[in-house]
C-alpha cells in the first residue's frame, strides 16, 4: 500500500456526505471537498524517502445538482459553482482538492460518465445510497492520461487536523 494515495476525512465530514446523499435521494448529490495536500514520508524501507501523498479534507462545500434531464444517474455543476467553491476554499486558506457525489441504488464506483467528466489530480468521493440509505463510501483519482481511475484509500479520523 505504500506510495498509494490516501484521503483523510473526519467522521463528521464523511457523515455529512452520507447525509447529503440520503437527502437528495433518488437524485445524485454533489459538492466540493476543501482541504490540503500533506506529503508525509513513507515508512517503508523499500521506498527510501519516498513521499506518500496524503490529502486531507477539512471542509465540504455542498452544491446543487444542476442536471435537469437525468439527475438520478448524473450530476452537473456550473463554472459559477466551481468558482464559488474556490472562493470559499480561499477564504478558509485551503484549496478545492476534489469533488463528491452519490450513486443512488448503484455501487460507489466511478462510471464511464464519471471518468469522461473528471479531471486528473482531484479526489472523487462517491457514496452509494441504496433505497435512501447511504452505504459504502469510496474515493478515486483519475490517471494523468485520463484512461482510468485508481482507488484512493480513505482514512476516517476522529477529527481532521487544523
Amino acid at each position: 500500500m505504500s506510495g498509494e494515495a490516501q484521503l483523510w476525512i473526519s467522521m463528521q465530514l464523511a457523515e455529512q456526505i452520507r447525509r447529503h446523499g440520503a437527502e437528495t435521494y433518488p437524485h445524485e448529490c454533489c459538492g466540493a471537498l476543501l482541504g490540503r495536500d500533506n506529503p508525509v514520508s513513507a515508512h517503508s524501507s523499500s521506498d527510501e524517502g519516498a513521499e506518500k501523498p496524503q490529502r486531507e479534507v477539512l471542509a465540504l462545500f455542498p452544491l446543487v445538482n444542476r442536471r435537469d434531464d437525468s439527475p438520478r444517474n448524473r450530476f452537473s455543476v456550473t463554472s459559477g459553482d466551481v468558482r464559488a467553491a474556490e472562493k470559499e476554499a480561499a477564504r478558509q486558506g485551503i484549496d478545492v482538492i476534489g469533488w463528491y457525489h452519490s450513486h443512488p441504488d448503484h455501487p460507489a464506483r466511478p462510471s464511464e460518465y464519471d471518468r469522461e467528466h473528471a479531471w486528473p489530480w482531484y479526489s472523487y468521493v462517491i457514496v452509494s445510497v441504496a433505497a435512501g440509505a447511504p452505504t459504502e463510501i469510496t474515493s478515486w483519482r483519475l490517471a494523468d492520461d485520463r484512461a482510468e481511475f485508481s482507488a484512493e484509500e480513505i482514512a476516517i479520523c476522529q477529527r481532521a487536523s487544523v
